[in-house]
């Protein structure tokens, strides 16, 4: 079964082509740059790269070119898009709605466009695609796969905020948290090089990349997330501010006449590793340039140290933890931030092996643990798509 995995973002296309159930990568891609005049196109297939900028108006004609590259008598890796026999997509938010993966008619449509206040920057786009691939593939089915949906486990305790219960009530203000397409994944890959059942493996996953993400997954269900709301709490991240005293946004909105507007800005943009620094949302910048820049060396101490804390936190909820799990961009590259957040916890049973850390590079599972480490510590490379694809096949097939 050949399938097509789209992830819309509100300027962006990214897409991917299975042949199911092997998980055989035919093509992917990224359209960037939607709306503007200098667009561009990066596609690979094959072993080979092509990359072309051209004006591209609207996801509409995004979609259509993507068509017309992978149809191509050249660059094509299916005769017809009548060949593809299923569309996954990722959407950001399923809110209380959907706990797993559906098969998207008009009560799912709904739903995402419900949830749209809880992700507006994601559900519109996530449903924009979503529309134009029913009319572009007719007849066949589209998949929703929902970042939320392997939080929905959580108990009642851990996703209630402290505040008058009055705003779940009316908007289902609560903790929903993110990236769950990825923590499932590297959860069940993690429980495989365990040579255990996931039903009997906890694990403290950790997504690190521009947003950052960990979890608490017990008997493999996620119990705990630092992502709430939206995904702006939590972890220091490159842009966002993760975890911060609210009380900081009243003391500024009088000493610098602030808006609403004006701290969505500064704690989605202009924070985290950027307001710190002062320079870049990017790790490796930073590190380049941290011996001989304060400020750079304060930014990723700071967004170690928020991590340990919450490695810590989780070993306190889980009690036993199999194994802490390391993915993402900065999860697989980032070897000096997974040695910082997991140095002296020997106590804890926490012991990384600092040679075998660094030899681990991207694309690459490793075990980066001691021998004598009681909880291991692994990296696995994330597949988003390849779990899209996943999910998408076992609901149509």
């Amino acid at each position: 079964m050949i399938i097509l995995v789209i992830n819309c973002g509100s300027s962006s296309i990214k897409f991917q082509l299975f042949d199911m159930p092997s998980k055989k990568d035919l093509a992917k891609g990224l359209i960037e740059r939607i709306g503007e005049e200098d667009a561009k196109i990066t596609y690979k297939h094959n072993g080979e790269k092509l990359v072309e900028v051209l004006p591209i108006k609207d996801h509409k004609e995004g979609l259509s070119k993507l068509a017309q590259v992978i149809t191509d008598a050249e660059t094509g890796v299916v005769s017809s898009l009548s060949d593809i026999e299923a569309v996954g997509h990722r959407v950001v938010h399923g809110g209380e709605y959907y706990s797993s993966s559906v098969v998207i008619d008009d009560i799912v449509l709904k739903a995402i466009n419900d949830c749209a206040d809880l992700a507006p920057l994601h559900n519109p786009p996530n449903l924009m695609g979503i529309t134009e691939a029913i009319n572009m593939f007719p007849g066949v089915k589209n998949v929703a796969v929902f970042d939320t949906a392997f939080h929905q486990t959580l108990p009642e305790y851990a996703y209630t905020y402290p505040i008058s219960h009055s705003y779940y009530d009316k908007y289902k203000v609560r903790r929903y948290g993110f990236h769950g397409t990825s923590h499932s994944f590297v959860a069940g890959r993690a429980a495989e090089l365990l040579g255990k059942p996931l039903s009997e493996v906890n694990l403290i996953t950790c997504h690190l990349g521009n947003g950052c993400s960990i979890t608490a997954v017990k008997n493999g269900n996620s119990i705990d997330t630092s992502m709430g709301l939206t995904p702006l709490e939590g972890l220091v991240m490159g842009t966002r501010s993760g975890d911060i005293d609210p009380a900081i946004l009243f003391y500024l909105a009088k000493k610098e006449n602030l808006t609403i507007n004006d701290f969505d800005r500064i704690l989605n943009k202009e924070s985290g590793l950027l307001g710190i620094s002062g320079i870049s949302n990017d790790q490796r910048n930073l590190e380049d340039i941290q011996d001989s820049n304060k400020m750079a060396k304060l930014a990723l101490d700071i967004f170690d140290y928020k991590l340990k804390k919450y490695i810590g936190c989780y070993l306190a909820v889980l009690n036993r933890v199999d194994a802490i799990v390391f993915t993402g961009g900065i999860g697989e590259n980032g070897h000096l931030s997974r040695e910082k957040s997991c140095s002296d916890m020997d106590a804890l049973g926490v012991e990384i092996d600092t040679k075998k850390n660094e030899e681990t590079i991207r694309g690459k599972e490793g075990d980066i643990s001691k021998a004598s480490s009681r909880v291991k510590i692994l990296v696995v490379p994330t597949d988003e798509e390849g779990q899209i694809a996943s999910d998408t096949y076992q609901l149509v097939k």
